[in-house]
């Protein structure tokens, strides 16, 4: 039998991608891919894509990854030399990557959580996550509605949105979900099953379209925890390790959870990682028997070094406090772009740190947008909980020019898209 193979750096033609795509994959991938242009990436580096054509995109999307931009040559450094020593662990014998890894982890981590499993993706800490709560006998699961916390099943139950919800029911049983930032309807709900609840929550929602709570409310959140003995568990996984201008959202507050998950930016953008990191206490069951939840490339070593890395490039770019003044700036910069194009057609543009979101009065803007930005060169991303809100995400490593680059593409995308949805205004 004759096997053909494909070399390395020999790659497909778009029409043959696609037809790849469409045989291979899903028919869905391929329409989304022509749907943003038809563009093949092929090459990354900081702030900027590379698409086999040789044009160049600034990647402001990622949904949340690329904190440390692609390539951060800490990272690299890291994962280069873990790839020629040692990739992947027998899983018998002690392995020091996984231990300093989660040494670092820990001490950017709250204060009181001292425990860690790694996981391969966000979706996969929240399984862990909701495994550590019933060993605790918190069988009672509260979310909020419009949040996100992945689509396998368990972490599916939690993510509160019927469309992604209604093709897989039944679901896991004993989830309720409460309005997010209303704390009286997350206190009836643990007064309902005291001692038997274990709460996620997000101190933004992403995928709703960068939803801030009210002032105060983590903190609220917490304490009606504390009231009627439910666990808490912050999912921290798109919002965490500088997202949002400080290493966790639940910071500023002082929150102190019992379970914290960690993904996105902790993969440095190059190899996928996830975490939960828990109390002792909390932690206990897994403590104690190390096969009770177990996963083959769990704390694999290539992905710890990408994580030891990641933190390493956080820490010595000063990329949280970055993230924090970059985001001062879009926010402002960008607000002012749009809010003079669309004028009423855009209800808010708000965010934190280097999570943006731009709200439409009406569905359309933002999809629309979203495909005008890439062809003048920006990559963003929708919100899949909300049509109505377009997401900007870009990393901490922005120069100057990249800035400028991005508002001026900002500019002319709003100005070729706003008079649709303005008729009676001039768009610029």
């Amino acid at each position: 039998m004759t096997v053909t193979t494909t070399p390395v750096r020999e790659l497909p033609d778009r029409d043959a991608l696609g037809r790849l795509y469409r045989a291979r994959l899903s028919k869905g991938r391929a329409t989304l891919g022509e749907m943003f242009g038809g563009h093949v990436e092929v090459a990354s580096e900081g702030a900027w894509v590379t698409t086999a054509e040789g044009r160049k995109f600034l990647n402001c999307g990622g949904y949340g990854v690329f904190i440390t931009g692609a390539k951060h040559p800490t990272v690299m450094r890291h994962v280069r030399e873990q790839l020629e020593q040692h990739p992947v662990a027998t899983r018998l014998f002690m392995e020091p990557q996984i231990a300093l890894a989660a040494d670092a982890l820990v001490s950017v981590a709250p204060p009181g959580l001292e425990r860690v499993h790694f996981a391969g993706s966000g979706a996969e800490a929240v399984e862990a996550a909701i495994k550590v709560a019933r060993t605790r006998g918190r069988t009672r699961l509260v979310a909020m509605a419009d949040g996100y916390h992945g689509k396998t099943m368990g972490a599916l139950s939690l993510t509160g949105k019927d469309v992604f919800q209604d093709p897989f029911r039944p679901l896991l049983p004993s989830v309720t979900h409460v309005p997010y930032g209303d704390v009286e309807a997350l206190r009836k709900e643990l007064a309902a099953c005291p001692g038997e609840g274990c709460v996620f929550v997000e101190p933004v929602q992403g995928e709703a379209g960068v939803v801030i709570p009210p002032p105060g409310y983590l903190g609220a959140v917490e304490n009606a925890c504390r009231e009627y003995g439910a666990l808490l568990a912050v999912d921290e996984i798109q919002t965490g390790l500088g997202r949002l201008g400080t290493w966790w959202g639940c910071g500023p507050e002082g929150v102190r959870p019992d379970l914290l998950l960690v993904g996105k930016g902790l993969s440095g953008g190059v190899v996928p990682v996830s975490a939960v990191l828990a109390t002792p206490e909390v932690f206990g069951a897994f403590d104690r028997d190390p096969y009770l939840h177990t996963s083959t490339f769990s704390g694999a070593p290539l992905a710890m070094a990408a994580a030891r890395g990641a933190i390493a490039a956080l820490r010595e770019d000063n990329l949280v406090g970055r993230a924090r003044v970059l985001g001062e700036e879009i926010l402002r910069v960008v607000g002012r772009i749009v809010r003079g194009h669309y004028a009423t057609a855009v209800r808010e543009v708000r965010g934190r740190g280097l999570m943006l979101g731009i709200e439409f009065a009406e569905p359309g803007p933002a999809g629309d947008l979203l495909i005008e930005l890439i062809q003048h060169g920006v990559i963003a991303n929708h919100s899949l909980n909300s049509h109505l809100v377009l997401r900007l995400t870009p990393p901490a490593v922005l120069t100057r020019g990249d800035l400028d680059f991005l508002y001026e593409a900002v500019d002319r995308a709003c100005r070729a898209q706003a008079a649709r949805y303005t008729p009676t205004r001039e768009s610029g």
